[in-house]
C-alpha cells in the first residue's frame, strides 16, 4: 500500500470514529505532538487531514 493510500484509509477510519468532529480530533494531535516537538507525527496528521477534506469535499465521505 502506497503512504499516499494509507493517509487516505486513516482518514477513513478517523471519520468513522470521529463524525463532525474528525478536524477537531486531528487539531489536539497535532497541538499534542507540536507540544512534543514531532515533526514527523505533526506532518503525518496534516498529511490525514488533507486527505479528509478531498474526501470530503468530493462526497466520498459525508
Amino acid at each position: 500500500m502506497t503512504t499516499e493510500k494509507e493517509r487516505s484509509a486513516e482518514a477513513l477510519v478517523v471519520d468513522r470514529q470521529h463524525g463532525d468532529k474528525a478536524f477537531d480530533f486531528i487539531a489536539r494531535r497535532v497541538q499534542e505532538l507540536a507540544l512534543r516537538g514531532d515533526e514527523a507525527g505533526i506532518a503525518r496528521w496534516l498529511a490525514i487531514a488533507g486527505h479528509l477534506d478531498a474526501l470530503t469535499a468530493s462526497g466520498t465521505i459525508q
